[in-house]
């Protein structure tokens, strides 16, 4: 059983150094899906812990670097003297991309900003109002992550200057997010709405951001964070849904299930309120990083196997009871 996928360009990269690892934070993980505007915070608290002991050597956790005032409290609290003793703290180089789970898909798809164009004045306003729920997200992403110690800075692909033509990218200044890594701080992108210059505007998803930056960047790997285990052959929900544990990509991009063997079709299904393509774009855009060379694994959130992958523990052998889906290169 085959598929096909897109093509892509590989463009000219800003990055001089490797880097390690691409996460995506899918948004139904993070955030609670059917609740509108809500964060997960216990995942994202776990997520958060994860990603600091796949980026941190050092077993002491980092002091925090959210030094805004929290709520119920008059102070803001710092402590200086605790990064004395951090210079050699080492961080991975990571880059983080997030989805909007219940911020940003309900404003955009009452307003139809994937669509455009940017005359009619609903468009325009839900462009705006996507905006602010996205990067509202963005910001509570940064602070979770930046209070188990990890230096992350939000960066707006509307704000560095992203575009697309007919919904695909045509430009991308990625030299911010280079200059970021080589800094030493981690960039936070996320799905956003922005200008396309066919029409008008469109919703560019975290998924595509990730395609992109990896073809850039080339990192070791590349982790998907889900709500659920993995690809699943229909939706997971569903009685006898099979998790896939291994799909091939060959050199001209089509891809197959090799690990369980399968005899029926696949049910590719797309939430009706998902802008940004849901399960297929997720797919497409994993086999395309795969044919870079680069190992994808889509796992479960908050897990000890997204602890696994995200250790890059999993990029000799997949153990047989490692819970997730690895897309990969068939050389």
């Amino acid at each position: 059983m085959e598929h096909k996928t897109q093509q892509t360009t590989l463009p000219l990269s800003p990055f001089t150094q490797p880097i390690r690892c691409i996460v995506k934070l899918g948004g139904a993980a993070i955030t609670c899906k059917n609740e509108l505007e809500m964060i997960n915070e216990e995942i994202l608290h776990k997520v958060s812990e994860q990603l600091r002991q796949a980026m941190i050597a050092s077993s002491e956790k980092p002091p925090g670097m959210d030094w805004s005032k929290k709520p119920a409290s008059s102070e803001i609290f710092c402590d200086p003297e605790k990064f004395e003793d951090c210079s050699s703290m080492e961080c991975g180089r990571f880059i983080v991309v997030h989805g909007a789970g219940s911020f940003g898909h309900f404003q955009a798809s009452k307003s139809g900003v994937h669509k455009g164009p940017l005359n009619k004045p609903l468009v325009k306003g839900g462009f705006v109002a996507t905006r602010i729920s996205v990067t509202t997200l963005n910001l509570e992403i940064v602070r979770a992550l930046a209070r188990e110690g990890i230096p992350s800075v939000g960066m707006s692909p509307f704000s560095c200057g992203w575009f697309t033509s007919g919904r695909h990218i045509s430009s991308a200044d990625l030299s911010s997010v280079a200059k970021a890594i080589d800094s030493g701080f981690t960039p936070v992108l996320h799905g956003d709405a922005v200008f396309d210059e066919i029409q008008g505007c469109t919703i560019l998803s975290g998924d595509v951001i990730i395609s992109h930056l990896a073809a850039y960047s080339k990192p070791e790997y590349v982790v998907f964070l889900t709500d659920v285990c993995g690809v699943y052959d229909r939706p997971p929900m569903e009685p006898n849904a099979i998790l896939l544990k291994e799909i091939a990509v060959a050199e001209d991009g089509s891809w197959s299930v090799v690990k369980p063997k399968l005899q029926n079709s696949i049910e590719l299904t797309v939430a009706a309120h998902d802008t940004t393509g849901g399960i297929k774009t997720k797919i497409s855009e994993a086999a395309m990083i795969a044919k870079l060379g680069i190992d994808v694994y889509i796992v479960k959130a908050a897990t000890s196997h997204s602890l696994r992958a995200l250790n890059g523990d999993l990029r000799s052998s997949i153990p047989d009871d490692w819970l997730g889906t690895v897309v990969r290169y068939s050389r």
